[in-house]
């Protein structure tokens, strides 16, 4: 795809302006497998290695188990590295994501959202980044092609603080986001360097004057101080993201913050909602609301570490919320999202109604009727005080 950089507004695809970030950051190494939805964020960022227009390292292996452990062995020689993957890429990964995180790597990776098989399905739900939610990964989330771009620039500064060093993933809905145009604005090559400035790895394995150990055996006396020690720095990272999204928005004009809340400051009822579907939601909300009705909605953008305090005190008014899930936790009790708000909120004074929807595995599609379905139910729960139906599946 040719892409002119401009100061205006260009039209993009989200793999291709996950791309023109990567080119921009141009990281030292890039270690990948393609995997549909996310294959052409490598395709294009190659064209980039092939014409000279970055200067990274580009491995291709031979799966993404590989991809991942290339990407680890890269970092703690002190590169700076970026991958992407999907679906059955980021399950081949799993081993190696624990491993990236305990060993204190700022791995960058864009995960385009797609259902995990079985049955195969190529489309978007959450069931592959939420199956890592607790792998010890960063996890940022992108309504939009412009945040996916403005994401990955930011997760570089997130993961490569000293207060945090560890693994970023990027994720945004599988072909909703990662192949639809939109126009976003673009920052200047310079600009971007600029701000994500250089890498200086804290400890190198190619650094003979300063020996170090990465993935050593550990035994039971040692080896929960090393966790602690990462369970601090992931906690840690949320001030961070606080800072950096405040930072991007003093230079570039787009401040972001933990969580998006739409019309959610006199809300009774709201729906909570990841990525791309919260656009839906809010078309909801803006014609429900010249109906008088006082609804809004709450789309969180940083899922690890959970926001939980932020995110309680934004709904601490709210008397009825629907939380919807692009996954299910096959805990029979609702979805992931679900069931981390609801705990959040158990210490809320007037603790809302909470209850799960689950919608749009593989990609079905959720709709502005959909959304307005499920404000109605809030809307009993508001007149009876009571949620008939704790968890269900809607869009089937």
């Amino acid at each position: 795809m040719a892409i002119t950089m401009t100061k205006g507004q260009t039209g993009l695809t989200g793999n291709a302006a996950i791309a023109v970030a990567m080119k921009q950051i141009n990281p030292d190494v890039c270690a990948a497998y393609p995997i549909t939805p996310s294959t052409t964020v490598i395709e294009d960022f190659s064209s980039y290695v092939a014409d000279g227009k970055v200067t990274t390292e580009l491995i291709t292996v031979e799966s993404e188990h590989s991809a991942m452990s290339a990407c680890i062995g890269a970092s703690a020689a002190g590169a700076r590295v970026m991958t992407a993957t999907s679906a059955q890429g980021l399950a081949l990964m799993w081993e190696m994501l624990y491993i990236a995180s305990g060993m204190r790597l700022p791995i960058i990776l864009t995960n385009v959202n797609r259902a995990l098989s079985a049955p195969i399905n190529i489309h978007c739900d959450h069931s592959d980044s939420m199956g890592a939610r607790d792998s010890g990964w960063i996890q940022i989330y992108s309504e939009t092609v412009q945040e996916g771009y403005d994401n990955l620039i930011q997760a570089v500064r997130i993961a490569e603080d000293e207060r945090v060093l560890l693994p970023a993933m990027v994720c945004l809905d599988g072909f909703i986001t990662s192949h639809a145009i939109e126009n976003i604005a673009l920052l200047e090559d310079e600009d971007v360097k600029k701000f994500v400035g250089e890498y200086r790895a804290q400890n190198s394995l190619l650094d003979t004057d300063k020996p170090s150990t990465y993935g050593a055996m550990t035994l039971p006396d040692v080896y929960i101080n090393f966790k602690h020690q990462q369970s601090q720095a992931i906690a840690r990272a949320k001030e961070v993201v606080i800072e950096v999204g405040k930072e991007f928005g003093k230079k570039f004009g787009r401040t972001y913050a933990l969580f998006d809340a739409y019309r959610l400051e006199d809300a009774e009822a709201a729906i909570v909602i990841l990525n791309s579907a919260a656009g839906t939601t809010k078309v909801a909300v803006d014609e429900l609301r010249k109906q008088g009705k006082l609804v809004g909605a709450l789309r969180p953008r940083l899922f690890r570490p959970f926001p939980f305090k932020e995110i309680a005190d934004a709904l601490s008014h709210v008397k009825a919320i629907a939380v919807l899930d692009r996954a299910d936790s096959m805990s029979g009790f609702g979805g992931p999202v679900f069931n981390e708000v609801r705990s959040a909120l158990y210490d809320a004074d007037k603790r809302p109604k909470v209850m799960s929807r689950i919608y749009g595995l593989g990609g079905r599609d959720y709709k502005v009727k959909d959304a307005l379905g499920v404000f109605n139910e809030l809307q009993k729960v508001l007149e009876t005080g009571k949620v008939e139906t704790l968890q269900k599946y809607i869009t089937i």
